[in-house]
């Protein structure tokens, strides 16, 4: 934009109006918004990643700075500034092209064009986050209103702020800065920060599937843990039917992880820590072979991973018995999910089934 006409005067003091101090006037009269979680990991070591399967992991300050330096002024101002662009001048304001937006710094994606609408306000606006775990929040109290901040969850910068006068579903407005986003057309090659974790799949069963889980869900680079059953011969197996009919099904969690942050070794160790591997077909009151411990290998290499590390297990004598753990490949066996009540058991009831033991107890 070039030159201050009347125009351009008329439309930035409108923007601005639209954008901050009418949705301002609306909070007062229904009251301050909550205050919101900023979704920043306290420890920048500990990996975390969103439901799209993005690793969202906070950045160091040093990486921040180094991915700062393709920067240019305006962004600079804007992203790490908290500054914010004259309306109607952003250069994706008007796209219509199908694709994704971006961050500018470390290329997380945080919008789609399937929820972008025209606010008028003179900004980017969506409805929606391209996943709610992308995009964090905070109270911004700056200019004498109280405004809801949104940053980059995985670099903190700053996109611009969210209101409550939105379109339905949501009702949501995230107003963003054009300088905040980088957009990328549906068939353009992505970055390796616009990208998904490259996943890889694991199956454990060490006796009731609940605290194994668990622990899992817990676990530096796991992505996701599900209950389910394996092994067995019947098709789309229920809990009462692997509980009190002989399907040949053991309670099996599966694992997703990111081998970029955890290895597949590291899981087993974690795994016989979760559970005693010398009892047979049973795991302290739970008995049936729905309980036994098994490993169902997702291909070759883990198959001997597997065999490796129990091999390794008993020549340390960790357990003082025969270690009976069943190891076969998972695609002998097709995995079932379990029932829906199933899931996240531990942490919807706080009831435990599993004592871990410390790793430092086995060996690596």
């Amino acid at each position: 934009m070039s030159g201050l006409t009347l125009r351009n005067i008329v439309l930035a003091f409108v923007g601005f109006f639209l954008g901050g101090t009418i949705i301002f006037t609306a909070h007062s009269m229904a009251g301050a918004p909550a205050q919101r979680t900023h979704m920043k990991t306290t420890d920048q070591g500990t990996p975390r990643y969103s439901a799209a399967g993005y690793d969202i992991t906070r950045l160091s300050a040093e990486r921040v700075d180094q991915l700062a330096e393709k920067l240019t002024p305006e962004q600079r101002r804007i992203m790490l500034d908290k500054g914010t662009e004259r309306p109607f001048c952003g250069n994706l304001l008007d796209n219509k092209k199908q694709g994704v937006y971006c961050c500018a710094l470390c290329d997380l994606p945080l919008f789609t064009s399937g929820h972008k609408f025209d606010s008028g306000t003179g900004w980017p606006s969506f409805f929606t986050p391209y996943d709610k775990d992308h995009v964090a929040t905070e109270i911004d109290r700056s200019y004498g209103m109280v405004r809801t901040e949104i940053l980059c969850a995985r670099c903190d910068s700053h996109l611009g702020h969210v209101f409550d006068d939105g379109p339905r579903p949501s009702g949501l407005r995230f107003c963003v800065n054009s300088e905040s986003l980088v957009f990328y057309e549906d068939g353009e090659e992505l970055p390796p920060g616009a990208k998904p974790v490259q996943t890889a799949t694991a199956y454990f069963a060490g006796g009731c599937f609940w605290g194994i889980e668990h622990h899992f869900e817990q676990f530096p680079g796991v992505l996701d843990a599900v209950s389910g059953y394996q092994g067995g011969r019947v098709e789309n197996p229920t809990y009462r039917q692997v509980s009190y009919e002989k399907t040949g099904h053991a309670e099996v969690v599966k694992i997703t992880f990111d081998p970029a942050r955890v290895s597949y070794r590291t899981l087993l160790r974690a795994f016989f820590a979760m559970h005693d591997p010398t009892q047979l077909n049973r795991q302290g009151p739970d008995i049936g072979e729905q309980y036994r411990s098994a490993i169902f290998a997702a291909d070759e290499k883990q198959l001997e991973e597997a065999r490796d590390y129990i091999r390794t297990l008993t020549e340390a004598g960790t357990f003082g018995r025969p270690i009976v753990t069943q190891i076969t490949l998972a695609t002998d066996h097709k995995f079932y999910e379990a029932e829906e009540y199933h899931q996240d058991y531990v942490a919807r009831t706080g009831r435990a089934c599993h004592a871990m033991r410390p790793l430092s107890e086995l060996p690596e």
